[in-house]
């Protein structure tokens, strides 16, 4: 039986004064309510990896740092990813490119989708990592989640919640879906490329 897809909720910041928190649990109390998949949340800040300076990149080698050995296990485990990410200077955070260049074969043919925040609902910084996510060999997908400013200021300074703006309710749904038929159709494939081999090990060996 084909194991449900596992969907990493990416917490793309490390600030100690992110916004990040909120809109992370506000979609993953949305995803755990799915049958069609098991969600769980990634934080940046439980992998501290140093700036990149491996000597080949982790396309062709194990980097040697320890904590870049953990995080492309976790990333290894997952079949999917929602990146929430803030938009710093019309892009992502430094922290977040930095955890991309650690990782590459981990990632190949998973899907991704993206809960952005920020000025234009953060749009710049999903453009900017739909490309480097592309050299990832990752499937980004056309539904996402954008945090304006008013729903982002009004939550930051005005005490409001999610909950005042229902419609964010009504973008999140959309997106998790067409996430978890990638995920599962991609996982699917992914599988059974990787049987393949084995059963024809098996043949060749009876």
């Amino acid at each position: 039986m084909t194991t449900l897809p596992r969907i990493g909720i990416v917490i793309s910041t490390t600030r100690p004064t992110r916004f990040a928190n909120r809109p992370t649990q506000w979609v993953y109390e949305i995803a755990r309510k799915r049958t069609d998949a098991v969600f769980e949340i990634v934080d940046l800040r439980d992998y501290p990896l140093p700036l990149f300076e491996e000597e080949v990149s982790p396309r062709f080698g194990t980097p040697r740092n320890e904590v870049a050995k953990r995080w492309a296990e976790k990333v290894a485990s997952l079949d999917g990813f929602i990146f929430v990410t803030a938009e710093y200077n019309h892009s992502i955070s430094g922290a977040l490119k930095n955890a991309l260049d650690y990782a590459y074969n981990e990632f190949n043919r998973k899907p991704a989708t993206f809960v952005a925040y920020g000025a234009v609902g953060g749009a710049r910084a999903v453009e900017q990592l739909r490309l480097i996510l592309a050299e990832l060999q990752v499937a980004s997908l056309k539904h996402s989640v954008h945090i304006g400013m008013i729903e982002f200021l009004g939550m930051l300074q005005q005490g409001k919640t999610f909950a005042d703006f229902p419609y964010l309710d009504a973008t999140a749904e959309p997106m998790l879906d067409e996430l978890v038929w990638w995920a599962t159709a991609l996982k699917t494939a992914t599988d059974k490329d990787r049987a393949e081999p084995e059963e024809a090990l098996e043949k060749a060996a009876a």
